[in-house]
């Protein structure tokens, strides 16, 4: 394992730090005492000993972003458009604003620690039971995952040309408390919520099978990649498991209490960001990291359920 970095007294500024994982990380890193500002567009509800700034860093200008991060010991991107297909605003999201903030970053003095979230989908489809490691080719089919490559080669490219201190984590699909509608687990559960005799559900699910982890610990897998050194390397975080959509699907349906004869399960199409299959080899992130999924997937669907 590298050598731990002191947190105490540490600063941090989460990008994207109102959304699904931007939350949960600003949450846990204020938790390892951290002094934590998030930055988004927009406020939403205020995050637990974390501070708010209003700034779009996809159109900011570098002089600003580098005055909201100038005096952070660490700073992750965990900004991002799951819900849009539109390649232009996948670009300014995933490509533009890494862009700009990796210039801001590599203009300052001090240089904080740069965390990438980037996704598992940057690595496109894979064959059935594949353990998709670090190395493998890269080969993405929609705009979500290649935009999202293109963001974590930015900063990995600028880390090897020594201008920022940087590092990738590529993030399987996140599941847990505060999942968001656009989401299948989110949208699933507030159809759940409006379902009774006279309103049952008819739900479509594909025969994907995908690895998801809790957001809780995709969030202590930033904390532990801040408190080491493990700089311009690429690291997987996921469970290690493949769920197909349909078991996913019944456990949350066991977890809400709906009676079993209220859902209709169909199958349908899908557009996917990525491949039918994804597992993700976590070996590098036990190593490294020292980190492994604490949270089982069905407690992370029963939390999601409590708070939907």
């Amino acid at each position: 394992m590298n050598d731990v970095i002191d947190a105490h007294a540490s600063s941090a500024v989460v990008i994207g730090g109102t959304g699904f994982l931007g939350r949960h990380i600003c949450t846990a890193l204020a938790a390892h005492g951290y002094d934590v500002l998030a930055v988004a567009r927009k406020p939403v509800q205020p995050i637990p000993g974390a501070r708010f700034l209003p700034l779009d860093v996809a159109s900011a200008t570098v002089g600003d972003i580098a005055e909201a991060v100038g005096s952070a010991d660490l700073v992750v991107n965990a900004a991002g458009d799951t819900g849009a297909d539109d390649e232009e605003r996948m670009t300014a999201e995933h490509v533009l604003l890494v862009d700009h903030l990796v210039r801001a970053v590599s203009t300052l003095r001090r240089r904080p620690r740069l965390l990438q979230l980037g996704s598992v989908h940057e690595y496109g489809p894979v064959l059935e039971g594949t353990a998709i490691a670090e190395d493998h080719p890269t080969v993405p089919v929609s705009p979500y995952a290649r935009t999202k490559l293109a963001g974590s080669r930015i900063v990995l490219d600028a880390t090897e040309a020594g201008r920022v201190d940087g590092c990738v984590l590529r993030v399987t699909n996140g599941c847990g408390p505060g999942a968001p509608l656009h989401g299948f687990l989110g949208r699933l559960a507030a159809q759940l919520r409006a379902t009774s005799e006279d309103a049952p559900l008819s739900l479509t699910v594909v025969d994907d099978q995908r690895d998801f982890v809790d957001v809780r610990d995709i969030a202590e897998a930033v904390v532990l990649t801040a408190g080491t050194r493990a700089t311009g390397r690429l690291i997987n975080i996921g469970s290690g498991v493949a769920t197909s959509m349909r078991e996913l699907a019944g456990i949350l349906v066991s977890v809400s209490g709906v009676p079993p004869h209220l859902v209709r399960k169909g199958q349908a199409p899908v557009h996917r960001k990525g491949g039918a299959w994804t597992q993700a080899d976590i070996r590098l992130a036990r190593r490294l990291l020292g980190w492994s999924p604490q949270v089982p997937l069905k407690q992370s669907l029963h939390d999601l359920w409590a708070v939907s």
